[in-house]
């Protein structure tokens, strides 16, 4: 019988696996990897945890395995795990030094933030997408860790969880920033992602792929990238300005302006070779992005 994921419903049952103490808070903890003892031998098919896992690893020696590519940690960085989600253990076999800040959702339930925490889109992001940081922001997150840690050795009293939460978003918004950051100071790498996109986009209605298999969807072009999507949208929006969708619907829209072009192809046709199932849902996309029908655009090319 094929084995199944580990469930950790708790942190309690977290702590107890990695041979730690039980959590002095039943919904918030840090666990300090140096100190863990934790086989991944144990778990090959997998942990799901039932609680946000934010790590910050200070040094990773080893590579990590993601999609066809292996990926360099030595300089240390961040990851987010969502609640639910299936993390491999390929993902977190090397060694490494670090911790990581495990927050039960009841935990931030009473406040605001649980309930735009899912605004923060790293939380879907991959490892292979991690945050790397310079020497400078991890002295900013290990402080916020330590600060957090300091609280939890404290006294709990009624204070103490609007303390820690504020603690946490502010560990959140930095991250914001240094992934924006990422995304500037490794343009050439994004650069060649965005080049991969166009030419993957290209072939794609060039060979009318788009006739057989319909509009190309966000989830088949960030696979064919080995990216997650959130990660490719919120790269493509600081590279264009645009999402995945909105940066496929241009494509599409450009294409569509040279089929119009010529003259031996209907607006039907050209809508089936492009994808789209009905006709009407392509002159609905093409004059909500340019203002004018398709037989409005090819009539003005004849003027």
């Amino acid at each position: 019988m094929k084995k199944q994921p580990v469930v950790f419903q708790s942190l309690s049952q977290l702590h107890k696996a990695m041979g730690q103490p039980a959590p002095s808070h039943p919904l918030i903890s840090i666990i300090n990897y140096g100190e863990a003892i934790f086989d991944p031998k144990d778990y090959e098919q997998g942990i799901i945890v039932n609680f946000y896992k934010i790590s910050f690893k200070t040094s990773f020696t080893g590579k990590l395995k993601y999609g066809q590519g292996f990926y360099d940690f030595e300089e240390g960085g961040m990851s987010f795990i969502a609640p639910g989600q299936l993390l491999k253990m390929q993902e977190e076999e090397a060694s490494y030094e670090g911790m990581s800040l495990h927050i039960h959702p009841d935990f931030l339930r009473p406040f605001p933030l649980g309930t735009h925490i899912k605004q923060y889109g790293f939380f879907s992001y991959s490892a292979a997408e991690a945050l790397y940081l310079s020497e400078k922001e991890k002295i900013k997150i290990l402080s916020v860790y330590q600060f957090i840690q300091d609280e939890l050795n404290e006294r709990i009293d009624k204070f103490s969880q609007d303390v820690i939460i504020s603690q946490i978003e502010l560990l959140l918004n930095y991250s914001n920033r240094f992934y924006d950051r990422q995304f500037i100071t490794r343009k050439a790498v994004n650069n060649d992602t965005l080049n991969r996109l166009e030419q993957l986009l290209e072939n794609y209605l060039n060979d009318e792929k788009a006739l057989m298999k319909g509009l190309p969807s966000v989830q088949s072009v960030a696979e064919q990238l080995q990216l997650t999507p959130r990660y490719l949208s919120d790269l493509l929006r600081n590279l264009t300005g645009q999402n995945t969708q909105q940066y496929i619907h241009e494509k599409v829209i450009e294409k569509a302006k040279e089929y119009l072009a010529k003259d031996h192809l209907t607006v039907a046709e050209i809508a089936y070779l492009l994808g789209f199932e009905h006709p009407q849902s392509f002159h609905k996309l093409f004059k909500g992005k340019t203002t004018v029908s398709p037989s409005e655009y090819r009539k003005s090319l004849l003027n």
